[in-house]
Parts: C-alpha cells; sequence; structure tokens
C-alpha cells in the first residue's frame, strides 16, 4: 500500500479516424503504415504521440503556451520555453527544462505524470447483423472490465460469443466468417463513470448490444482486415489534376473504435521532513505546489489543486485539435469517454 502514486485508467472513443504513422514508406498494402505493438501486430496509439499532444492542450487551457514544447528558449522564433516555476501546472505535471541565461545550465525536473499507450478496447466492424464491436475475453479481463471473472470462458477460433439478441446464424466480421459458440454466453461488463461524465455514458449503452468477442488470434485478423485505408493525391496547382506519382495511400484506426490507457501519477515531489517522508496535511499528503490566487505564472489561474486534473484538461481539447498526423485532412479527434481510479495503491477518482 502507498499513497505516493494512483493509477488512473482512462477509457477514450476515436471521432474521427487516427493515423500515427510509423516514419516512413514501405512496400505493402499501404504506403504510410500506422504504429503497431510488436508482439501483436494490432494498431495503437503511443503515449509518446498522447503525451505531447496533452501537454501542448492543456498549456493552451491554462495560458502557459511557452511551457509547451521541449523547453529549450529559441531566440529565432521569439519561444522563452519552460518557466520551470513549481507552482506552474504544466511544468509541474509534465516536467520542465530550464536554460539559466547567466550561465547557460539546464535545470530539468522530470513529470509526476506517466502516460501509456492507448490500446483498443472494442473495434467497430460491419457485419450481416449491422455495425458491430469486436473484443476479446482476455482484452477485457487484463483491462478489469469484467463484472466477475470465470476461467470456464472459452472459444475456439471459427467461434464466437456476442451480445446480440436473438442472433443464433453465422457472423461475418468483414471477410472472416464465425459460427456462434454453444454454450458460451457474452460476461457481463461494467465501466465506472465519474459524476461529471455521466452524459458519455450514452455511448457505451448504444453498443452494449452489438458487441462480439473472438479470440486473440482471430482479433488480430479482424483488425487489421478492417483497417480505414485511404488514397491522396497532389494536385498540380498549374493544370488543376492529379500531380503525376503523388498518389499514396495511408491507413488508420477507424471511426468509433474505443481505446483504454493508464495514467499513473507518480508524484515524487510531495513536500518531505527532515528524515525524507512525505509531510502530512490534515490527514492528507501536502503537495510541494502552492495553490494560490497570487501565482507568478497566471492572472487567473484554473484550479489544479491535483495533477490528474491537468491531464484531464488536455485530453478535453484532443476532442477538438486531434492528435496524430492528416489533422488538417479530419483526422484526429479524440474523446475521454471517463476515467476511474484502479487497483489499491492508495487510489481515488481525484
Amino acid at each position: 500500500m502507498s499513497d505516493l502514486f494512483r493509477t488512473c485508467r482512462v477509457l477514450l472513443l476515436t471521432l474521427d479516424p487516427v493515423h500515427i504513422g510509423t516514419g516512413g514508406y514501405r512496400l505493402g498494402r499501404v504506403d504510410n503504415s500506422i504504429v503497431r505493438e510488436p508482439g501483436t501486430k494490432l494498431p495503437k496509439i503511443p503515449g509518446t504521440s498522447l503525451s505531447g499532444a496533452i501537454r501542448t492542450y492543456a498549456a493552451y487551457r491554462y495560458e502557459s503556451p511557452d511551457c509547451a514544447g521541449q523547453g529549450n528558449e529559441s531566440k529565432a522564433t521569439d519561444y522563452k520555453g519552460h518557466c520551470g516555476e513549481k507552482d506552474c501546472p504544466i511544468c509541474y505535471t509534465f516536467g520542465s527544462l530550464k536554460t539559466q541565461t547567466d550561465n547557460d545550465k539546464q535545470q530539468a525536473h522530470a513529470g509526476v505524470v506517466n502516460l501509456f499507450d492507448a490500446h483498443i478496447l472494442f473495434f467497430p466492424v460491419y457485419s450481416l447483423a449491422g455495425p458491430v464491436w469486436v473484443s476479446t475475453y482476455q482484452r477485457l479481463r487484463d483491462w478489469k472490465v469484467l463484472q466477475s471473472k470465470t476461467d470456464r470462458f472459452h472459444l475456439e477460433d471459427k467461434h464466437f460469443a456476442t451480445s446480440l439478441q436473438n442472433w443464433d446464424k453465422p457472423l461475418n466480421l468483414g471477410w472472416i466468417m464465425l459460427e456462434k459458440a454453444e454454450q458460451t454466453e457474452m460476461p457481463a461488463l461494467e465501466i465506472p463513470f465519474r459524476e461529471e461524465n455521466q452524459e458519455n455514458r450514452k455511448a457505451w449503452q448504444a453498443i452494449q448490444d452489438q458487441l462480439v468477442l473472438v479470440t486473440d488470434k482471430v482479433f488480430t485478423q479482424v483488425v487489421n482486415s478492417n483497417l480505414e485505408v485511404r488514397t491522396s493525391v497532389a494536385i498540380d496547382p498549374t493544370t488543376g489534376a492529379a500531380q503525376e506519382g503523388a498518389l499514396f495511400t495511408y491507413e488508420a484506426i477507424p471511426r468509433a473504435t474505443w481505446l483504454v490507457m493508464d495514467v499513473v501519477e507518480d508524484d515524487y515531489r510531495w513536500e518531505r521532513d527532515q528524515e525524507g517522508k512525505p509531510k502530512l496535511e490534515n490527514g492528507k499528503l501536502k503537495t510541494a505546489f502552492p495553490v494560490t490566487k497570487e501565482s507568478k505564472i497566471r492572472k487567473k489561474p484554473l484550479n489544479w489543486d491535483d495533477p490528474l486534473k491537468v491531464v484531464r484538461a488536455g485530453l478535453k481539447l484532443i476532442e477538438v485539435l486531434g492528435v496524430g498526423g492528416m489533422g488538417t485532412r479530419g483526422f484526429g479527434r479524440v474523446r475521454m469517454i471517463t476515467d476511474w481510479s484502479v487497483g489499491d495503491e492508495g487510489a481515488s477518482n481525484g
């Protein structure tokens, strides 16, 4: 048991296709491929992409734009770099790198939150029964969204389990046709919703009766066979037609995909006594930053008595400004549906 760190699980929903490129071309189905998990070949949104976007958008919301970015001061662009102040929500939450002008020495502080990769939880596929969302039992168990665990749940590669009402026929998931498993029912799922996220519960309720479970082996095939693939071409301004040799294809995680990620608050900057133990204030750990109206950074600072609130502030703008590439072409918007605490490491919803 420890009060020094908390694990927060975040449920995300893609509002647009999301393209996180690998940074180069390859021969195959598409020219520009997206990032995948090496072991499973399943697409994901890397924590590095999320961290950069969340920090930048949080800096917008807390009126500290210079605290976004890498922090190195640039006279060419008039970028001042990170402020490095302990009452700055951006520098405290995500870390800072400040160069001292008198001796050019750098003073760095690590952030107090760790943002991990976002993995696919439910993947949308069109079928004979209409749109369905596909997942696996192992994936639901690993992310702890099952109401009760059981070791009796078993599927073969040719079978599926579903929450579809009165559906006993075979079901196609893209080009793959599967048979319904006999005596294997869809397990009950439970996703906690914070009070301020109750409106998003409607999105979860809309797909609860359209879930399909398959094996992990089949899941990889279903996902990679049903990614969104688009073709783009540059336009020659002199002719107004497609430019020769400028045709390329790229793939993306499709709209209406549900993803889940973990955010860990590891606040090593608690105020400590002479013995190195964290100080307590009214029975709670005392933070090292002063939350006062006389902030040195902002005239009207937003409430940020918890670093996780700063993360949520950044996630809120991802719903508008997006993450990843192709943002000017209608890609990248992701909505935070809800978040909840997991484990028993002194966690709370915050």
